[in-house]
């Protein structure tokens, strides 16, 4: 069913096309710790293995599969691995394909998670992390060596959405053979597709766009059939998979992802050019603003700009914190892609803890406000900005 039919339709009915038992139009939730043989030799046949044929949800569940096979789908990868959040799908990826003693080289910003997991855990375990700018990837040919086996980068980055130029940094990897992995979560698969640019993985956490409702954490790996198996042995000794019912949570959320990322595309555009006219916004960071200095080579990687928006308010921290504080309409909370509008400050959440070296190398200041725009009329978005806006003094 991939190549068959278009976006809308294969979130709706992509990894579905067998019919549940007495013709449920909504798949059942196989909400069960173990599986039944009716024989040894059936546990034979799935020790051999037969895929049709389950033993324990950590190794695999039918409601896991049908997000699998659903998310390959919208990617355009040969398989996927749905894990228990994002940054297990990050871990178990590159504890697949990385060893101690070996390297990966990413894009800096990455997302506040990744970025201690690569910087604090990873050293420990052996295995060494290079950043590059994610503007400036020519970098990563100066620091490509013998033990490079990774290059992982976000784009749009966060909080202030860099774009990273893939099909450039797809031609440096392919002649190393170095796979290439994209966090994906910004963009969705519905406005980017890293794999049809020549990426080799791509990453979600499933928590934001991809499930859509702030109700459930997840994560998931799309690519080649040899890695995603590797990455499935890696998952079930670690332990990070995914329970029943997030599967279901996730399968339901990806069926309506068309049409939520499309109006969010439009709010965030709508609400980006309001932010830019304003007298007490010193910056805004929005790839769907032809001001953006990449906008050019964002309109040529992706089919719509996604639904985030940061920008700057002048008199720092104290004026930010005065702005999220009256929002009526946007949540003061750190997560994104739910269909309710929220904003962060990033120096307090996901770049909490960082120098301020480290925040002036990323170009993150006290002052930015991150937001996560919703489903909601956009007039009432421009709206709650403008009164937020105006009890700065």
């Amino acid at each position: 069913m991939k190549e068959k039919y278009r976006f809308s339709t294969l979130a709706i009915h992509a990894g579905e096309e067998e019919h549940s038992p007495f013709g449920a139009v909504t798949p059942p939730i196989y909400q069960t710790s173990t599986f039944a043989f009716k024989n040894t030799a059936e546990v034979l046949e799935f020790q051999r293995g037969d895929a049709s044929k389950y033993l324990y949800t950590r190794y695999g569940n039918p409601t896991q599969k049908r997000v699998e096979e659903k998310m390959a789908a919208l990617e355009g990868g040969e398989k996927a691995l749905v894990v228990s959040s994002g940054m297990a799908a990050v871990s178990t990826l590159v504890l697949s394909l990385v060893s101690s003693g070996e390297e990966i080289i990413s894009t800096q910003p990455v997302y506040g998670g990744t970025y201690h997991l690569f910087k604090e855990v990873f050293p420990k375990l052996g295995i060494g992390v290079r950043f590059i700018d994610p503007e400036k990837i020519e970098q990563a040919e100066e620091l490509m060596n013998d033990n490079t086996r990774l290059f992982f980068c976000e784009t749009p980055t966060n909080p202030n959405l860099k774009i990273v130029d893939l099909r450039k940094l797809v031609k440096m990897a392919e002649g190393k053979q170095i796979p290439v992995a994209v966090d994906n979560t910004f963009a969705t698969p519905y406005n980017q597709n890293p794999i049809t640019l020549g990426a080799d993985l791509v990453i979600h956490s499933g928590t934001k766009y991809l499930g859509g409702h702030s109700d459930l954490v997840a994560g998931v790996i799309v690519g080649p059939k040899d890695i995603i198996n590797k990455a499935k042995e890696t998952m079930k000794v670690l332990g990070g998979c995914i329970d029943p019912f997030g599967a279901f949570l996730l399968l339901r959320g990806l069926k309506t992802l068309a049409v939520r990322v499309e109006r969010q595309n439009q709010n965030a555009l709508r609400v980006a050019e309001f932010l830019s006219e304003h007298d007490r916004v010193s910056r805004v960071f929005y790839p769907g603003l032809s001001v953006h200095p990449q906008h050019d080579l964002a309109r040529g990687q992706m089919k719509g700009f996604g639904g985030m928006v940061c920008f700057e308010v002048q008199g720092g921290l104290e004026n930010a914190t005065k702005v999220i504080d009256s929002f009526k309409v946007f949540i003061n909370a750190t997560s994104l892609g739910g269909v309710e509008s929220l904003a962060s400050l990033p120096v307090l959440t996901s770049h909490f803890g960082f120098d301020q070296k480290e925040l002036e190398k990323l170009d993150v200041t006290p002052g930015m406000v991150r937001l996560s725009c919703g489903i909601e009329d956009e007039q009432d978005l421009k709206e709650d900005l403008k009164q937020a806006l105006e009890r700065i003094d």
